[in-house]
């Protein structure tokens, strides 16, 4: 479906201790809502204590960003673990956000898997299954932030809402799928073709690939991503929001993206 809007998120909070990863501050005057690490593949304590409030005092949506428990490898390796510890640890994690939102007087919005644990989610029964027995038990309020694929089909046969996302600085193949981040064209350095990257999809809902073919997305655009950790990221939002402003595409909370979208739904 065609939209006049989107959400725009960034990983948030994935500093540790004295580690510095990604520029918050400048990220969240271009974000309209956000993933929080939950302590598990980045984050702490502090670091979530002040990127709730620094979201809540902008007015973002919170978001939680749970992955496998590895600071080491930043989440982006696959843990061999059961489906009882991917539930209880995706569970964990919820906890913990949700605590430093009430604090603050806020709620989570929605929930996005962050890096191995996501991205296999998609294809693996054990991973969707898990993650989402996990959510729905806790809230099942929150939207799940995915691309197409088991996640997302376990999310709404468990009843939950889904975010459909496209990754605004990844390259995509035919399948309308990203490739893989050491794959020719797999991260995009110029910022200028990502916000006309982003605007296609989300107005007319196809994507150009690596190979230089214009092939459907597959899904919604409901949310875009900006990864924290590519070295153009604030060049990168710049050129995103000045290419959905030409587009007239508003940039707006994510529950407000899919509201919009019932109800043109419910329109037809």
């Amino acid at each position: 479906m065609n939209s006049s809007r989107v959400a725009v998120v960034a990983d948030l909070g994935e500093s540790f201790g004295n580690y510095t990863i990604g520029n918050d501050e400048a990220l969240l005057e271009l974000v309209t809502a956000s993933n929080i690490a939950c302590g598990f593949h980045a984050g702490d304590p502090r670091v979530l204590d002040a990127t709730v409030a620094a979201c809540v005092e902008r007015g973002i949506e919170l978001g939680a960003h749970p992955g496998y428990p590895d600071l080491v490898g930043f989440g982006r390796r696959l843990i061999e673990a059961s489906e009882e510890e991917i539930r209880t640890d995706v569970l964990y994690q919820l906890g913990a956000l949700d605590a430093f939102a009430r604090v603050h007087g806020a709620a989570i919005s929605h929930v996005a898997p962050h890096g191995r644990m996501g991205s296999i989610a998609q294809t693996d029964a054990k991973h969707a299954r898990a993650i989402t027995d996990a959510i729905a038990a806790y809230d099942p309020s929150y939207i799940v932030i995915c691309q197409r694929g088991l996640l997302a089909q376990e999310s709404q046969r468990r009843g939950l809402d889904v975010g459909y996302v496209f990754l605004a600085d990844r390259g995509y193949g035919e399948d309308g799928m990203p490739v893989a981040r050491s794959h020719p064209g797999g991260l995009i350095f110029d910022p200028e073709l990502v916000g006309r990257r982003v605007a296609q999809v989300v107005t007319e809902g196809t994507v150009v690939t690596v190979d230089g073919a214009t092939v459907p997305l597959g899904h919604d655009a409901d949310v875009v991503l900006l990864h924290g950790d590519h070295p153009l990221v604030l060049e990168n939002g710049r050129a995103l929001h000045a290419a959905l402003a030409q587009a007239g595409i508003e940039a707006t909370g994510l529950r407000a993206v899919l509201d919009a979208k019932a109800a043109a739904a419910a329109e037809r």
